[in-house]
């Protein structure tokens, strides 16, 4: 389980506090509007920033203090980070490479995410070949490799035209069964929150005002910011 307590980070007027838990093999869907905190949150969460005060804790361990790269969190950015140097083997197979994981170990990884993300025999291709979804499939495939104790992605589809991204979101779901980490998939679309989010964290101003599953947040918010954000009458 990944649990965040009483997180709280300040930038010049906004400040952001924090509670949320996600469980072994959940998807949370964090949704809101714009500015609201989300990024901050998956910053926060993963490491690449700095809390005033708070814990992140997974399995029962607390990871405040560790930096990111001991904290063994994938994350899945907006803008996928993939590197255009190396080929789509060379991308999946980084983090275990940083890790010391021998290389036929490595290419056994590399072929099963492949796999898992529908990109048999990829592994040499080049990055720039690659089509926008293909891409998306690549930086999820690099986050599941190293079998990561959580799982962040940050709005992964929102570049995407609105069929490829349809076909993704549907996509999502399978991909995501292939670990049990718990996943947090930030959005700002409410189609998507509730296709995608086993719950929805609705958040506002910095604070996640009302969680719940996603039918439920849908047929009976129990806020009226729920109720408008979800477009219920």
């Amino acid at each position: 389980m990944l649990e965040v307590k009483a997180l709280k980070k300040t930038y010049g007027d906004f400040s952001l506090s924090l509670d949320l838990s996600v469980g072994e093999g959940e998807t949370l869907a964090l949704v809101g509007p714009s500015g609201c905190g989300k990024t901050t949150t998956l910053n926060l969460i993963a490491g690449l920033a700095e809390p005033e005060s708070g814990s992140v804790i997974i399995g029962g361990e607390d990871i405040t203090k560790l930096p990111a790269w001991k904290r063994n969190i994938a994350v899945v950015f907006q803008d996928l980070a993939l590197f255009p140097h190396l080929d789509v083997g060379g991308n999946i197979a980084y983090g275990l490479f940083i890790k010391g994981v021998p290389k036929k170990e490595r290419r056994l990884i590399v072929d099963q995410t492949l796999e898992i993300v529908r990109l048999q025999g990829y592994a040499a291709r080049r990055i720039d070949t690659l089509s926008g979804g293909e891409r998306q499939r690549v930086a999820i495939a690099r986050a599941l490799a190293s079998s990561p104790r959580a799982l962040l992605l940050d709005e992964p589809f929102s570049s995407l035209d609105a069929p490829l991204r349809n076909t993704l979101r549907q996509d999502f779901r399978e991909i995501r069964s292939a670990s049990k980490a718990p996943c947090i998939f930030i959005t700002h679309d409410q189609e998507e929150a509730l296709m995608l989010g086993d719950r929805v964290a609705l958040m506002k101003d910095g604070r996640i005002v009302e969680t719940a599953a996603g039918g439920e947040i849908l047929s009976a918010p129990k806020t009226e910011f729920a109720r408008e954000f979800f477009g219920k009458d």
